[in-house]
């Protein structure tokens, strides 16, 4: 039996499936190599050194807190302000009960604005309408109280997700995607800004730095969310970007990488330019390249790469130091046959040594229950086993933990486990 994956918790798609272990490793989505043509174009040199900023002394101990489809928070849509801002603040207190000492939030899940933003909505996730004043700054809010905690706050943005469904007329009116049709690629039931068209590339970089000029944010996130995962029988309609800015590259795949590349390089640099003491991170599907495919890859045989199907060279991303962190999901058990915790760990240990920038372990905390068919979630001792194992690589400055409301409930007592081992 297959388990839905953490896309799959996020986006509520019942196609995008992760793995067991005798299957694929990774939700139903895909890549290709890294050809001349992107690479060749894009050297990078422009922010590489300069951003290399040293992290934090500490151990690094996230939680994610998920708002999309009220994953984690609000727990529902239209819950009155002063409900809405318990929540959160209970989800705070909770980080710190459990002996961590960052939050990433969510606060751009599908082109809106869980802040004031003049350039999009107010998320539909606070009220349950899009456009809808909540009646309070929850970013703000964010900012302020955990930092009185002692909390790191990194803002999680995703990038080009529209909607969680294919309808333009559905958004608030002025909503610019509807502002600027041609913008606008429906994929898979979803509507998605198409990453090939400069202007889109420019948009989505200033809704992004809206909200990190105004608040003292310590990180700025991005998940797993560039190019969307594959869904079989269908073609990504960028034909005409592709047509008009695409030429000179030797694959349409060349092309999409360096569309990703240049959005990612050009952030970098105005993250620094904005708040220098922000540092930007990059939480990916897990895997880059299966060594199969390419001799730099992983010891994996995973169903999908982050270079060939999301067209993301997280690993090229690394090298050139555009990120300051790099926290890859590796949501699998110690053993599994496609894509090993104890393969991948060294795997991107190796990856950032040298190159200034920190390895955070995604883990899927949220995959953890007593009743699970996986032996090994159904064992309170896997995570524990998973930090003792990363911190045997001096390259891991720590992990994350998917998602907040596992971090409350803790179903089968695997992150109290983590805590006594590790975190006293």
């Amino acid at each position: 039996m297959t388990h839905i994956g953490r896309r799959g918790v996020l986006a509520g798609a019942a196609g995008v499936l992760a793995a067991t272990a005798t299957g694929s490793a990774a939700p139903a989505r895909a890549g290709e190599p890294g050809g001349a043509g992107a690479a060749g174009r894009e050297s990078g040199s422009g922010s590489g050194g300069d951003r290399r900023r040293a992290g934090p002394a500490t151990e690094f101990r996230g939680m994610w807190i998920a708002s999309v489809a009220h994953v984690d928070w609000p727990s529902r849509g239209g819950l009155p302000a002063g409900e809405q801002r318990a929540e959160l603040l209970a989800l705070l207190d909770t980080a710190v009960e459990r002996r961590l000492n960052a939050v990433i939030l969510q606060v751009r899940p599908t082109a809106d604005a869980m802040w004031p933003s003049p350039l999009e909505p107010w998320s539909q996730w606070l009220t349950g309408e899009q456009g809808r004043d909540p009646g309070w700054d929850p970013l703000g809010t964010a900012v302020e109280e955990a930092h009185a905690r002692g909390l790191e706050l990194h803002a999680w943005f995703n990038p080009y997700r529209v909607a969680n469904h294919t309808d333009p007329g559905r958004l608030v009116p002025g909503h610019p995607a509807r502002r600027h049709p041609g913008w606008v690629i429906p994929y898979g039931g979803k509507l998605y800004y198409d990453p090939g068209l400069p202007e889109v590339r420019h948009f989505v970089q200033e809704a992004m730095l809206d909200a990190v000029g105004r608040y003292p944010v310590d990180g700025v996130h991005w998940d797993d969310y560039f190019y969307p995962y594959p869904v079989a029988g269908q073609e990504f309609g960028d034909g005409a970007s592709f047509a008009r800015y695409g030429a000179s590259f030797a694959s349409r795949g060349d092309w999409r990488r360096h569309n990703i590349d240049t959005l990612v390089r050009e952030m970098s640099g105005r993250v620094r330019a904005v708040r220098p003491s922000a540092r930007f991170g990059v939480s990916p599907f897990g895997v880059w390249r299966n060594s199969s495919r390419d001799p730099l890859g992983s010891p994996t045989r995973a169903g999908v790469e982050t270079y060939d199907d999301l067209y993301a060279d997280t690993r090229r991303w690394v090298t050139e130091g555009w990120i300051d962190y790099i926290a890859p999901q590796l949501y699998w058990p110690i053993g599994h046959q496609s894509a090993d915790y104890a393969a991948l760990v060294p795997w991107w240990a190796r990856t950032v040594a040298g190159t200034g920038v920190d390895l955070y372990v995604g883990e899927a905390l949220y995959r953890c229950d007593a009743r699970s068919t996986t032996p090994a979630w159904r064992d309170p001792a896997e995570l524990s086993r998973h930090v003792r194992l990363a911190r045997e690589h001096p390259e891991v400055r720590g992990h994350a933990w998917f998602s907040a409301k596992q971090v409350v409930t803790d179903p089968n007592g695997a992150l109290a486990r983590v805590i006594a081992d590790h975190y006293r």
